[in-house]
């Protein structure tokens, strides 16, 4: 089975870095259960399955990935809750502010993760977002600058074979 990091890295089935992942297989599989994870649970709390994708695809046009983030906008299209689509944008909004606060942390976690404080959880409370949100917030920006990074890895490893 070829997992969404393989498919998105580009790895070729005949490869020796197809090989070489084989031997991993165990981590690709963890990371594909880890995706359907934070992307589909089975309660997803206060952020729902069509806000994690639009914020999934937002976090991968900030990277550059738009192949992935074509990945998750199919998600949010399937979500039939397009209220949310606009965040799947590096700059959209929705005009709510306990979603456009979550879309904003969602970009300080991928861009700038260092700079995240304290203060800036407290904005999200103080927009309305509930801790165990801020915590499975925390969670999709995780999993998605992880793919995004091992993505980018395998394509650099792909380029040297």
């Amino acid at each position: 089975m070829t997992t969404l990091i393989e498919t998105f890295a580009g790895i070729p089935a005949a490869s020796k870095l197809a090989d070489a992942l084989k031997m991993r297989a165990e981590i690709l599989r963890l990371s594909e259960a880890a995706h359907d994870a934070v992307l589909l649970p089975r309660d997803p709390g206060g952020l729902s399955h069509a806000l994690r994708a639009a914020l999934a695809a937002r976090m991968c046009r900030h990277v550059g990935n738009d192949e992935l983030a074509g990945h998750y906008d199919t998600y949010l299209a399937h979500s039939g809750d397009l209220d949310v689509a606009p965040l799947a944008q590096p700059d959209g909004t929705c005009g709510e502010p306990r979603l456009d606060a979550v879309a904003r942390h969602a970009d300080l976690l991928t861009v700038a993760p260092r700079e995240a404080t304290r203060q800036d959880i407290e904005r999200l409370k103080a927009a309305g977002v509930a801790e165990p949100d801020i915590v499975r917030l925390a969670e999709l920006a995780a999993f998605v600058n992880y793919q995004l990074r091992v993505v980018a890895g395998l394509k650099v490893l792909k380029g040297v074979q």
